[in-house]
């Protein structure tokens, strides 16, 4: 049964962005949304995984959890989704935590 999908991708290959707005709709640059089976879900994110390259991506979908959706990530600078009792919270990974402490 299909659900509801959203990628948020930023710096990507412009045929990945292609490829994803061939089963959902770009609904501004980089934010693709679609209704799609989980079988579809898990070929489009596996294609997200294997040519995002040094973009980032972001997966959300709904899942059987206390906040009713899962998260996944990709790509070298992303945000980690970590579990704490239950919810999922956004994490930044160390480099994006330097780069923020560091003066410019």
């Amino acid at each position: 049964m299909p659900s509801m999908l959203v990628i948020a991708t930023t710096a990507v290959p412009d045929h990945l962005r292609g490829a994803l707005s061939r089963w959902t709709s770009e609904v501004v640059p980089g934010i693709f949304v679609g209704s799609v089976s989980a079988r579809v879900r898990d070929q489009l994110w596996q294609a997200v995984t294997d040519t995002v390259g040094n973009g980032a991506a972001v997966l959300v979908y709904p899942a059987p959890t206390e906040q009713g959706y899962a998260i996944r990530t990709a790509g070298t600078c992303r945000r980690v989704p970590a579990d704490f009792d239950g919810l999922t919270l956004i994490r930044m990974t160390s480099s994006k935590l330097k780069e923020m402490q560091s003066p410019s």
